[in-house]
């Protein structure tokens, strides 16, 4: 039998260990074999040799994660006992670049492979499609991109459109004047802003149209020039409504058209234009596309569960539609 202390210095336990140890005891169902416990900044670990030392790299690679990036999320910890790297952790100089800071200063980063690859295709590329399921930092993403170029100067306005298409729900009146109704709609991109521009800077970027937000039906006679354009749930708009979009562009502008495929709110009768231009588009020069999915996931850990139980259903269920087709 093999016994192993650890003291961890110059990093709060509580953040490494979880409230209510919730990421020790994911080490302890990682490791079920070997004893695991923890006093103050002690971790002791006690067990079949094999396991002990397994569990020790796991635990270190947990710690060297929070020393390089100040913090360690449940969705991380369960990357890093699995044995994989997440992509932000702080082993490459490339890994420690960041978008910009946020209001309080912290870095806003890409967290994953593919949102690296977003941030690189959008300096790269005029039109960028980011297709992939909720929570893998799209929208995020995409407004940290924008605002990190207003910041550097590098374009003089942002704005940020969305079609105000309801979930599955008929919300039916909404009180209010017209920006009040088209609130509700465009929440998703204001609460992007509010972690990375100050209130009073935020409220001065708006009043004065440096930053627009508005619905896209908006956009329709518009020329969109020396500004950086982000069209969110792209999946939402219809073949025309998107050709109408991608026409608003003037010379300088840049655009991010962000979409889930897997969450199309349209009427049945109306099929997402996002499939189109997707197809049509994707492999002109200048125009970039990238696909995220379950691995790009920065939300509670169990949404990556959940986008992967529902994609296996629709995979099953497409089988089932094409086996039908073909007997038919």
């Amino acid at each position: 039998m093999s016994e192993i202390v650890l003291t961890v210095d110059g990093i709060d336990p509580l953040e490494l260990f979880g409230e209510n140890n919730i990421k020790l005891n994911l080490l302890r169902k990682a490791f079920p074999d070997i004893q695991v416990t923890s006093r103050g900044n002690k971790l002791r670990l006690y067990g079949d040799k094999k396991y002990t030392q397994k569990a020790k790299a796991r635990f270190e690679s947990m710690v060297r994660y929070l020393k390089a990036n100040s913090n360690l999320p449940l969705s991380t910890v369960e990357e890093l006992l699995s044995g994989n790297q997440p992509f932000n952790n702080g082993s490459s100089a490339r890994n420690d670049q960041v978008i910009l800071h946020g209001t309080s200063g912290k870095p806003i980063r890409a967290k994953t492979e593919n949102q690296r690859k977003l941030v690189d295709y959008c300096a790269e590329k005029d039109i960028v499609f980011a297709i992939g399921p909720a929570g893998t930092g799209k929208t995020y993403t995409a407004v940290a991109i924008a605002v990190s170029a207003l910041k550097n100067r590098q374009v003089k306005k942002i704005i940020l459109t969305r079609p105000a298409v309801e979930a599955g729900e008929n919300l039916g009146f909404l009180p209010g004047d017209l920006q009040e109704k088209i609130d509700p709609y465009l929440r998703p991109l204001y609460d992007a802003l509010d972690d990375m521009i100050p209130a009073e800077k935020l409220r001065f970027f708006m009043d004065n149209r440096v930053i627009e937000v508005a619905p896209l039906a908006f956009m329709r006679g518009r020329t969109l020039d020396n500004a950086y354009i982000i069209l969110d749930e792209a999946q939402n708009c219809t073949t025309t409504q998107l050709k109408m979009f991608l026409t608003r562009l003037g010379p300088s502008a840049k655009c991010i058209i962000t979409g889930d495929l897997s969450q199309i709110d349209l009427p049945k009768s109306q099929g997402s234009g996002l499939f189109k231009s997707v197809d049509l588009l994707g492999n002109l020069d200048g125009i970039g596309t990238v696909f995220l999915d379950a691995d790009d996931v920065v939300r509670h850990r169990l949404v990556k569960q959940i986008i992967r139980a529902y994609s296996r259903d629709d995979a099953r269920r497409n089988d089932a539609r094409r086996a039908k087709y073909e007997e038919e």
